[in-house]
């Protein structure tokens, strides 16, 4: 049973902060681990559950630790941020409407940014 605090939190805020444990870590986290980095009024169960559903996104793997699993993220921050783009673009059937969208929307450094990446790429 979770407890009510953890019910007030946005799934996708308790999502970060477990991530961002998991990611400062040098090895594998159990749930309690994670709790205890976390040092929230969270319960174990619902660190647990987290993890578990990270895992189910294919956000983090796991390995087997004592009678349970030690968990690790599976790409860094910024690797996660670009499968969620990925995620977003692949939800709409119109991808050309998508992407014009988001580079009319880009600040000037970053419309910059992403042309000498594309002519990078080209090279």
């Amino acid at each position: 049973m979770t407890d009510a605090k953890d019910e007030r939190r946005p799934a996708g805020e308790l999502e970060a902060a477990v991530m961002a444990a998991l990611w400062a870590a040098a090895a594998p986290l159990t749930p309690g681990q994670v709790q205890t980095e976390l040092a929230a009024d969270l319960a174990r169960t619902t660190v647990t559950t987290i993890l578990s559903r990270l895992y189910d996104k294919g956000v983090v793997d796991r390995r087997p630790q004592g009678r349970g699993y030690a968990y690790y993220p599976v790409q860094d921050a910024q690797g996660l941020t670009a499968r969620r783009m990925h995620t977003e673009l692949d939800r709409d059937t119109d991808r050309e409407t998508v992407l014009a969208r988001f580079v009319a929307q880009l600040n000037p450094d970053d419309e910059h940014l992403l042309r000498q990446l594309l002519e990078a790429d080209e090279g």
